[in-house]
């Protein structure tokens, strides 16, 4: 089993260079991040020394955020959000640049919360103006646009897989065909999504797999989450990517559960 992990979310009690080395360490040989900067368009410094955390550290890098704003304070992504249209695009130069340099062809675009001054179609018009922006910015290292439901945001508008589709379809219908679902079986549980049967209707199409366990979001048997038979089945209907671990527990536990299964 080809496993990923998301170093923004576990090994967060280390600095961000420092957090490759110690997947690394962990036994994996794939990362991914969400956006490992403080801005949209950090200095050529900030790029080259993250780069370089990840090649020294000997891993792949499987999967990058594009700015999503201040996460912290309950942002959510760009992608929708009115008068920052520009730094969007800057941004995916920089994500284009980046996934050139590591190799890395998955990025995830969150959508952006709704604002009350705005009417949803006039942001749901700028992320298909912006959505197209980003499948071109990174058509040329091979890339992919993963969008994905996520839950315990109100605001967020995308929290079922029919939500992220209709946007997937939305985009390649006008002409940005390098776009996929992120299918994250912890937001869609704790969304209400029948994930069981997203699998069987789409796991072929799957973009990018994220795991964590509910209740918890926490490591894999710490809540009742069938994830093992999720993974297995969509294996058998067509996903061959990776599955990213994207869950909160402490470095010293976080693994336990491979070692159990052997893997």
């Amino acid at each position: 089993m080809a496993y990923t992990v998301n170093c923004s979310i576990l090994f967060s009690e280390l600095p961000v260079l420092e957090r490759a080395a110690a997947a690394k360490d962990a036994g994996f040989a794939g990362v991914e991040f969400w956006w490992p900067f403080s801005v949209a368009v950090p200095t050529d410094k900030e790029i080259d020394t993250f780069v370089a955390s990840i090649q020294d550290a000997g891993v792949k890098l499987e999967g990058l955020n594009f700015f999503a704003g201040d996460m912290p304070a309950g942002d959510r992504g760009l992608v929708s959000w009115r008068g920052r249209c520009a730094e969007f695009k800057e941004n995916v130069a920089v994500v284009a640049a980046i996934g050139a340099a590591t190799g890395c062809k998955s990025f995830n675009a969150l959508y952006g919360n709704r604002q009350e001054e705005y009417n949803p179609e006039a942001q749901d018009e700028l992320a298909l103006k912006n959505l197209l922006t980003a499948t071109a910015g990174i058509a040329g290292i091979g890339g992919t646009v993963l969008i994905e439901p996520v839950s315990g945001i109100p605001a967020y508008p995308l929290k079922t897989a029919a939500d992220a589709l209709a946007v997937v379809n939305k985009v390649k219908a006008a002409g940005g065909g390098n776009i996929a679902l992120l299918a994250d079986f912890y937001h869609l549980s704790i969304n209400g999504d029948d994930v069981a049967a997203i699998i069987e209707n789409h796991a072929h199409e799957f973009g990018h797999v994220q795991i964590a366990d509910a209740p918890g979001r926490g490591a894999p048997g710490t809540g009742t989450l069938p994830l093992g038979e999720w993974i297995a089945r969509a294996r058998e209907l067509g996903y061959n990517g990776s599955i990213a671990l994207e869950y909160k527990q402490e470095r010293e536990t976080a693994f336990n559960w491979l070692a159990r299964q052997g893997a």
